[in-house]
Parts: C-alpha cells; structure tokens; sequence
C-alpha cells in the first residue's frame, strides 16, 4: 500500500576504507582508529568484497597475552590469535547487502548476522559502500510534516473507497484518526503505515462511522 522510496543506496556511505588481504594487523587497527569504524571489508582483484575483518577478529591476540590458553574458546579464536594478515583474520564469505535492498531488509540482516555494518556491493561483488547501524537509523531523522505527507498521499490516499481518517504525526509517533465502520481494516492499516520509513509507532483513535455513511 505504500512505495517508501528510501533504500540502502539512501544512507550508505559511498566514501569507505577497505583493505587487501595481505594486509597486516598493525595496518588494520591503524586504519580502524584513523577512519572511526568497527569493521574493514576486505577486497581481491578489482575489488571484490572477500571477507570482512572486525574488531571481535583482532581481540583474540589480546586474549592470549594472559598465557592462558583455555581462555580464548573456540579453535577459530585460538587460530586468530596467532594471525598477522587479514586473510587469516578474516571472517568469510563477507556477510554484504546491495545498494537497492530496503532499509528494513538490511537491518534483518544485520540483526540476524549479529553485525554492526554491511560492506555494499554490486552484482559482481564489487564494493560500492558501507552500511551501519547509525545510517539505517537516520530515516527516524525524517521531519514529520514529510512522514505525515507521505502516509496521506500513499497509504490513506490509494485505498478505495476513500475513508474518512487522517493522520497526525508528533516525533515520529502517527495517530490515525476519524470513523472507521471496517474495523477488519486496521491491522491493514497499521501494517501499512508502519512500513513508512521513519515511522516510530502507530496509534489508533477511531470511532464508528454514522449510519448510512460509508467509510
């Protein structure tokens, strides 16, 4: 019932830092501190996304300064430890996103993942951007006069017959109001205001349409 045109290319960062697989340790945590970020995608070739290395890949060899070898768990972690280059930091295969992904599929993603940011890449696999948590966050940014417009024109504006309820949007909280003789139709209704990018919550304050009086 709505098209909400905003997509992972909306919010991604085009300008990114990646680096090679022989890269070295030291290299990584530099470049991690100097660009701000928790995570480097990892390229081969012309770029093609291979693996991503983060900041839970580089802290084993912290662990294994208390010479204890039992505390760094799993054999993965026990084989990072001992790693100097990204390819054996590595996790792979990259867990990416494409630029034209919805901002609800990405944050599935990352939650499913358990990730902090998708590295962005095309049909070959080539990178494109990077994606995090506080990008996709930004549409609760939008203003709510533009949430309300859009909800109007493209959820309450294409259902036919035209009912009888508006919506009001305070801080990103939209109240549906009016008269309402289906009351089958709200859950509809929520769903598709809620799939507004920016929306925070939906509330209802409907009553019951007049005899005789469609809604």
């Amino acid at each position: 019932m709505t098209d909400s045109p905003h997509t992972v290319s909306d919010v991604m960062s085009h300008t990114t830092v990646a680096i090679g697989s022989r890269a070295p340790y030291k290299e990584i945590v530099r470049l991690m501190a100097e660009w701000k970020v928790s995570a480097l995608p990892v390229l081969a070739g012309e770029g093609r996304v291979v693996g991503v290395v983060s900041e839970a890949d580089l802290l084993p060899k912290e662990a294994l300064r208390r010479d204890d070898p039992g505390c760094l768990g799993p054999l993965d972690e026990t084989s990072k430890a001992g790693a100097v280059l990204a390819e054996d930091l590595m996790s792979s295969p990259a867990v990416t996103v494409h630029a034209d992904a919805t901002i609800a599929e990405a944050a599935q993603i990352m939650a499913r993942k358990r990730v902090k940011r998708l590295p962005v890449v095309n049909d070959p696999g080539l990178l494109e951007g990077v994606v995090s948590r506080g990008d996709l966050l930004k549409v609760f940014l939008r203003p709510d006069a533009e949430l309300g417009a859009e909800i109007r024109n493209r959820v309450l504006g294409r259902i036919s017959p035209p009912l009888r309820i508006d919506a009001a949007v305070e801080d990103g909280v939209v109240t549906l109001s009016g008269s309402l003789r289906d009351r089958s139709m709200v859950p509809l209704l929520v769903r598709a205001v809620r799939a507004v990018e920016g929306v925070v919550d939906v509330r209802m304050d409907l009553g019951e349409s007049p005899p005789g009086v469609s809604a």
